[in-house]
């Protein structure tokens, strides 16, 4: 495999990795707001990914085997928003009840930590081809 292959796809990682923890953020900072009546408060978001091949390849035979990630999407939760009664809220409905976002705080933090992780493997993975290109570069001198 190509050294530039490796960083190419482990680089595609980085890329989507960081939009998943930026969507994750975004759902964690909305987890209790809260809108007036008669408008729908925030969805949870998510990342869809799909592969893709490398700009780079290194043999037919390879092609398939080797691939990088991309967004393909971003898709909205569409389950119920969480139903908590509070007359005195100022967005309560008549009924006195508030909606609040369909935001699971606990498993938005467990998707930030899974979402890092695989950051921090990509980045290593970059890293381990750069320092085989160097050290590939002092045999060659």
């Amino acid at each position: 495999m190509s050294l530039l292959t490796a960083i190419a796809v482990s680089a595609t990682g980085l890329s989507a990795q960081r939009k998943r923890l930026e969507v994750l953020v975004s759902n964690l900072a909305n987890a209790n707001t809260t809108q007036p009546e008669g408008v729908e408060p925030y969805r949870r978001k998510d990342v869809v990914f799909s592969s893709v091949s490398p700009n780079q390849t290194f043999g037919a035979e390879f092609e398939d085997a080797v691939k990088g990630v991309e967004i393909s999407g971003i898709v909205t939760d569409r389950s119920e928003p969480r139903r908590e009664y509070e007359p005195g809220h100022a967005h309560a409905d008549a009924e006195g009840y508030v909606y609040y976002p369909n935001v699971n705080p606990m498993e938005e933090l467990v998707n930030v930590m899974s979402a890092t992780r695989s950051y921090e493997a990509n980045l290593q993975a970059v890293n381990s081809a750069k320092e085989m290109a160097m050290k590939t570069l002092e045999i060659l001198r």
